[in-house]
């Protein structure tokens, strides 16, 4: 079994939340800190200060700002240890300033980041305003596993930031293997039942019978023995983000676990909106993660 990708643990050991102090981002806060606890992991909180709004008005304006910044999160981090929520956790605030994700990706690279965690906005209809700027940035460019956590996602994390079931949509690829070992290693460290979930579109060229039998056997020849909780594999017709986002509702699922392909579209061929749309309106948070 120690070859086999599925097979892998997850080490989770620097956690990296992105907050613009907006409720969104508080409500991802939440998550992080609980996440950060259950692996005894460190936590960076990391606010940046956009240097594009500021570029007509001077570099004094732009200092103010940063320090300005750098209060509001002085002010978070007391909160947050009146409340307790930070004892005992590892724990570094940052703020910089720039443009954001390449402020971020720095901090990504130099911390050797696992996971990011990051709020994102409603469903406004169009992609940018549903994920909002810094989401959509991190979304598209991060190469570590992300963690959304939506409007419509729990304020506050199971404790100890625990689920009990876990969806695992695939498109049957063998790029999404590096999901499928994630999705498997979270229901076995969280004692969760996992479904994996296949969605085939009404008229689309997909996969064949032979190919879902395959990775199914597949699947359960290299889980078997590793993975005692329940598990099965499923197929749906209809339009993927609809079909994924109501069996997440109807299961009461806890937390969607994607593969995103590098440089290609997610689980269907006409672009990623699928997967934005996932990250902006499921009802609970969102793990992505990009395929090699």
């Amino acid at each position: 079994m120690s070859s086999s990708p599925l097979a892998t643990e997850i080490g989770i050991h620097r956690v990296l939340s992105a907050i613009d102090l907006s409720p969104n981002s508080i409500r991802a806060l939440n998550h992080a800190i609980a996440i950060a606890r259950s692996y005894g992991a460190k936590h960076y909180l990391v606010h940046v200060v956009s240097s594009i709004g500021y570029l007509m008005v001077g570099a004094d304006v732009l200092a103010a700002a940063v320090d300005s910044a750098a209060r509001e999160l002085s002010d978070l981090e007391q909160r947050l240890s009146r409340t307790g929520a930070l004892a005992g956790l590892s724990h570094e605030m940052l703020v910089c300033q720039g443009e954001v994700w390449q402020q971020l990706e720095r901090v990504v690279k130099e911390q050797r980041i696992d996971l990011i965690v990051l709020g994102t906005q409603g469903k406004t209809g169009l992609r940018k305003l549903a994920l909002g700027s810094v989401a959509e940035s991190v979304f598209q460019h991060a190469m570590c596993p992300v963690l959304t956590v939506g409007p419509r996602a729990p304020a506050d994390a199971p404790h100890p930031a625990t689920v009990s079931h876990i969806l695992y949509p695939t498109d049957l690829s063998p790029e999404s293997a590096k999901a499928a070992a994630y999705a498997v290693s979270l229901a076995k460290e969280h004692g969760a039942q996992l479904t994996i979930l296949h969605v085939h579109e009404k008229g689309e060229a997909g996969n064949t019978g032979e190919d879902r039998h395959e990775f199914v056997e597949r699947f359960r020849r290299q889980i078997a023995g590793d993975l005692p909780h329940k598990w099965w594999y499923e197929q749906q017709v209809g339009l993927v983000d609809q079909t994924i986002l109501g069996l997440a509702r109807e299961r009461h699922v806890g937390l969607i676990v994607l593969g995103l392909h590098s440089r290609r579209p997610f689980i269907h061929p006409h672009s990623w909106l699928h997967a934005y749309k996932i990250v902006s309106e499921a009802c609970c948070p969102v793990l992505t993660i990009r395929g090699g």
